[in-house]
């Protein structure tokens, strides 16, 4: 990102906050991956078979939490735009007491929310 903010654009895992320790040995094994897939020298002793394998593997783990690996805890703050969706993410910042910054749409629930905007969250342009 260029603003240099940590973001979670794909699906929420349940426990990236309230479960810091394990998402924290995800994000380990995904630098390891990225150090094995980039090796200085073409292929680094891996068949054809095992690179694919580990290049998918570092797909699905950079698209779940690639977006925070240099975060090094909780978050002092989040920011939602879709609530509907993104209603893990507000039980797990109300659990640890984050306040959560949200744009709510008429068709959303406040609750938990500490700041909530009114605006559309569903098109994009609004955004």
């Amino acid at each position: 990102a260029r603003s240099g903010q940590y973001y979670v654009n794909h699906r929420w895992l349940g426990g990236m906050m309230t479960n810091w320790p394990t998402i924290s040995l995800s994000i380990k094994r995904l630098g390891e991956l990225e150090e094995k897939l980039s090796g200085g020298e073409e292929g680094a002793g891996y068949t054809k078979k095992e690179r694919l394998k580990l290049q998918l593997e570092f797909d699905k783990m950079n698209r779940a939490i690639g977006g925070i690996r240099n975060m090094g805890g909780t978050p002092d703050i989040i920011v939602i735009i879709d609530t509907n969706k993104e209603d893990i993410a507000i039980k797990e910042a109300q659990k640890l007491g984050i306040p959560v910054v949200a744009v709510i749409d008429s068709n959303s629930d406040p609750d938990g929310i500490m700041y909530p905007i009114p605006g559309n969250d569903d098109a994009l342009r609004a955004i």
